[in-house]
């Protein structure tokens, strides 16, 4: 009986663990060579130590990380390994080893006290060009930002040694091999003159006319920018790079604003998160440069998510603050006691309103202010039963979350059930669209979405099999890579690997005039040629950020999804939709309990219903939920008339109005205190 074979998780481990123990072996084994002493040995295992610390900084930086933890940096490590080589020459050639390989090993001092050097340069230079304000489509021209110098000088001082230390490493091997001292002396020299190029490349950095202004004099020359720009909304941001989405989906609606718009964050690196966009962006990543927002002319800042940092820019009197959200749901996160922080709480109807009635987290009513969800007007509306041989199903689950709800994702408990028996009808094509987090707190959704990606995937290949000539010509997948570069070179900046922020900021000036039209129509091109590229049967994963889920909205027939924001956008077309119940309630409680399932149909985590929910999509007067979709929408989303778009423009001016009220009166304040 043959042995089962280790578990996948089992196999990664022992993948991990293997280039640390091939480096500790040769470490052993070149201490073997140097005793013995064994030139193949130490040719061996010197050539392979090498090689597995190269391969650890290019594939596995965590345990470069760990093991620096430990003292074993790359510099202890090369030091050992070029120690062993002198050792070895010393017991290979016991003849006047004294002052020849004590001038070796001087040799390799003054080249490891050079490293040092270099690297405290590189510290310096990176001071430099860290400024305490990010900037994106904004001239920072008068900063003095320059190219950043490249990444082996600035970021990678492990593989700089490693390849720097290179000759030496040779000479000193080629010296162990039988050739003449002169090899390890002129491998030696090789490395410090290669440390002495990279000292001077930074010193020029240094120099007075070469690095950007201090950040005395960047934070005054912001000043100057916001007192010319004149900033009146604005939307602020914090979180990881994986929130970014959050803020992305508010990006159009804030350009359509009047007035002059203004995104800041706080991380440095989100800068490059936010996606293709003609607003000015700062990043402040400083509390006491944040303020500096107090005295410029910004009215107002919508708040898609709450974060730590938020309470930070809530201490400005100057700004009025609304929380927009980043989609609304049922669920309790829509209704968070943080929300009382804030001026005003932008919702989309009246359902919202009614929610945080329900939920009792401190804000009043008053400040509630219904404005739909400006980023819908793209989605198209229900138009009948689907068109064609096909039936489009978005499957578009959502994440586990972090409160550990079994009923917060379906992908756990009912999504393979739902991808199998939706496969098994030859006459839907599947649209699976998993949320960007999912995976990432509950292991067991990152293995079942990873089994429906596999079961997708082997249907594409049945599929294949059966449509052998049913696939668009060359052509279609040649306009598709047309207008992905057209849309690309709109929407991303090519930066050298080893730019930095400074970088980016000299680059990524002021937009050209137009681009955010040239955009829109180049995304437009682009979706219609993305569904033209593949045949009518073939069933797609998207796992990438585009197309959008909107996009896939309006070529869905059939949305079946969790109790998430997902929901209340795809209620705009009024097309029928499905909701998985994994929470462990009976279909009556759950429709109490969560109202957005009201309008459409409940999925059980054995997802019998789905056959029924298809031949109801196919043949619209079998579809018992056509009315309470219309009247849900409307408790959703509110009003189409006035549209979302002039709604939400209208919250921004009466807050606004609001600012210049409680500007006014802390002007009339100190006048009358001037006075008195």
């Amino acid at each position: 009986m043959s042995a089962s074979p280790l578990p996948a998780r089992s196999r990664t481990d022992a993948a991990r663990l293997l280039l640390p123990t091939v480096l500790a072996l040769s470490f052993a084994v070149q201490a073997v060579g140097a005793l013995l002493p064994s030139v193949p040995l130490l040719v061996a295992s010197t050539a392979v130590g090498l090689a597995a610390d190269v391969a650890l900084h290019r594939w596995q930086r965590k345990v470069i990380s760990a093991l620096g933890k430990l003292h074993a940096t790359v510099t202890v490590r090369q030091v050992v390994r070029d120690l062993l080589l002198v050792t070895s020459l010393i017991r290979i050639d016991d003849q006047d080893y004294e002052t020849k390989y004590l001038a070796l090993v001087c040799g390799l001092l003054i080249f490891y006290s050079l490293h040092f050097a270099s690297q405290a340069l590189a510290i310096l230079v990176r001071r430099t060009r860290t400024l305490p304000v990010v900037t994106r489509n904004i001239d920072a021209s008068p900063l003095r930002l320059s190219i950043a110098p490249p990444k082996l000088l600035m970021q990678r001082s492990g593989q700089r040694l490693l390849l720097f230390g290179l000759p030496s490493t040779a000479g000193l091997l080629t010296t162990a091999m039988g050739g003449s001292a002169w090899w390890a002396v002129a491998g030696i020299a090789l490395s410090a003159t290669l440390a002495v190029v990279a000292i001077g490349m930074l010193l020029l950095r240094l120099l007075p006319g070469r690095r950007p202004v201090t950040s005395e004099q960047a934070l005054e020359w912001f000043d100057a920018w916001l007192a010319e720009y004149q900033p009146t909304v604005g939307m602020y941001f914090s979180g990881g790079t994986s929130s970014a989405y959050q803020a992305n989906m508010w990006l159009e609606p804030l350009a359509r604003l009047e007035g002059r718009p203004l995104i800041v964050l706080r991380e440095r690196f989100m800068v490059k998160q936010i996606a293709s966009t003609d607003i000015p962006i700062v990043c402040l990543p400083k509390v006491a440069d944040l303020m500096r927002l107090e005295h410029s002319t910004l009215m107002m800042l919508i708040h898609p998510s709450n974060s730590g940092k938020t309470s930070q820019v809530l201490r400005i009197p100057t700004i009025k603050h609304a929380f927009v959200n980043h989609g609304e749901s049922d669920k309790l996160s829509s209704c968070n006691p943080y929300a009382k922080a804030y001026d005003e709480v932008w919702v989309a109807g009246p359902a919202a309103r009614e929610r945080y009635a329900l939920a009792n987290v401190g804000v009043d009513d008053e400040d509630i202010v219904e404005i739909g969800r400006p980023q819908l007007d793209a989605i198209e509306p229900y138009a009948g039963a689907p068109v064609g041989s096909y039936t489009t199903v978005l499957y578009a689950p959502t994440w586990e979350g972090w409160d550990g709800n079994p009923g917060n994702t379906s992908v756990i408990e009912a999504g393979e059930n739902i991808v199998r028996t939706l496969l098994a009808d030859p006459g839907v094509r599947l649209l699976y669209k998993p949320h960007p987090l999912t995976g990432s707190v509950d292991p067991r959704a990152a293995t079942a979405n990873a089994r429906i990606q596999e079961m997708i995937r082997a249907a594409n290949t049945l599929r294949v099999a059966e449509h052998p000539d049913e696939r668009p010509t060359p052509s279609a997948a040649a306009e598709l890579a047309r207008r992905t570069a057209e849309l690309d070179r709109l929407t991303t900046s090519s930066f050298r690997a080893s730019a930095d922020n400074a970088e980016r900021m000299l680059l990524q000036t002021v937009p050209e005039s137009g681009r955010a039209s040239a955009v829109a129509a180049a995304t437009a091109a682009w979706e219609a040629a993305y569904w033209a590229s593949f045949p009518a049967w073939e069933h797609r994963i998207i796992t990438e950020a585009r197309p959008t889920v909107y996009a896939c909205f309006n070529v869905a027939d059939l949305l079946v999804s969790d109790v998430s924001s997902v929901i209340s956008d795809y209620l705009a077309s009024e097309k029928p939709y499905a909701v998985a119940n994994t929470s462990g309630l009976p279909e009556q409680d759950f429709r109490d309990t969560f109202p957005t399932v009201r309008a459409g149909a409940v999925v059980t985590p054995d997802a019998s219903g789905v056959p029924a929910l298809l031949e109801s999509v196919r043949h619209p007067e079998k579809d018992p939920y056509a009315e309470a979709r219309a009247e849900l929408k409307l408790d959703l989303l509110g009003p189409s008339d006035p549209p979302s778009v002039v709604r939400f423009n209208e919250a921004a001016r009466a807050l606004c109005a609001l600012t210049d009220e409680h500007r006014a009166g802390m002007t009339a304040r100190a006048l009358a205190d001037v006075r008195g």
